[in-house]
């Protein structure tokens, strides 16, 4: 057997159906698209989700919600899933390379589920109040810049230049 000598196999292809071919064909006259109406004419076709010039069903409907765009930028990481980690220093690329985080998180929060029994040191990752207890109970500790800081004064400085009325 040759690669030149392959074939389907027998009745698993079908010829293309050619439509407007005549009568004898039995896709002749209107070609499968029966007689007259906006369908049967070419470029008879409209939007998806056009109704006629009815009120689409799309717009009937209330919006509901709201849609964060900023949604998945921070991501919930369990103390069990820390437990599981080879390093004991632990930050956003430690938890990416491990594939913990997905590699599009901005930053990650840990959050109370799971059991911690080591000690490990969170680097720039938030943690919850819970999270923390225990991390800290295990001996080990969080290291967050402070940057609470250079907001509290960019916003005092707001206020000073605007004149309360």
């Amino acid at each position: 057997m040759r690669l030149n000598s392959l074939k389907p196999a027998p009745g698993s292809k079908k010829d293309r159906h050619r439509v407007g071919r005549g009568g004898g064909s039995g896709w002749g006259k209107t070609a499968g698209r029966g007689h007259k109406g906006q369908k049967a004419r070419s470029g008879g076709f409209h939007k998806v989700g056009f109704e006629g010039g009815q009120m689409p069903l799309h717009r009937r409907l209330p919006k509901r919600g709201f849609n964060s765009l900023t949604r998945g930028d921070v991501v919930e990481v369990r103390l069990g899933e820390l437990e599981t980690m080879q390093a004991t220093d632990i930050d956003l690329a430690a938890l990416k390379s491990e594939g913990i985080v997905s590699r599009q998180a901005l930053a990650a929060k840990v959050i109370l589920s799971g059991k911690l029994s080591r000690k490990i040191t969170l680097k720039e990752v938030k943690a919850t109040k819970g999270a923390r207890s225990m991390i800290e109970a295990a001996g080990g500790r969080i290291e967050i810049a402070e940057k609470t800081e250079e907001k509290s004064k960019k916003l005092k400085k707001k206020s000073e230049e605007k004149p309360k009325a």
